[in-house]
């Protein structure tokens, strides 16, 4: 097979993985869309090495082995990713991404833009 087939298809992976990061709200879905883009690196790891080891006399598969390490690293991510945001889910009660931005900066989580910082009366004179 000619090398071209393996780095358009770890093109397009990488292509939706990262259309996948920058316009889902989801964490999860983010997540998901990171392990794609993984995915791409690992096909192209594993394409490169069965290309370059044909033309070398002795072949290590040095990239066959980075890619089982760079899958053992993805299951950690994955997992360790997968329980915080289990855990933010739980204290927040969502996963969407811009919610959570807003709470992080400051902003009131139903929308008006008081900040979220200060005493009990200077609420009140805020909203009074």
């Amino acid at each position: 097979m000619h090398l071209a087939y393996p780095a358009v298809l770890s093109a397009l992976l990488f292509c939706t993985g990262l259309y996948g990061v920058l316009a889902r709200r989801n964490a999860i879905l983010v997540l998901m869309s990171v392990e794609l883009m993984l995915n791409a690196a690992n096909l192209n790891l594993v394409a490169f090495d069965v290309w370059l080891g044909r033309a070398a006399e002795e072949t290590l598969h040095s990239g066959q082995a980075l890619t089982l390490f760079t899958i053992a690293i993805a299951a950690a991510e994955i997992g360790i990713g997968l329980a915080i945001v289990l855990a933010v889910h739980r204290n927040r009660g969502t996963s969407d991404i811009d919610k959570l931005r807003d709470t992080a900066e400051g902003h009131e989580p139903d929308g008006s833009d008081t900040p979220a910082t200060g005493t009990a009366a200077e609420k009140a004179e805020a909203t009074a």
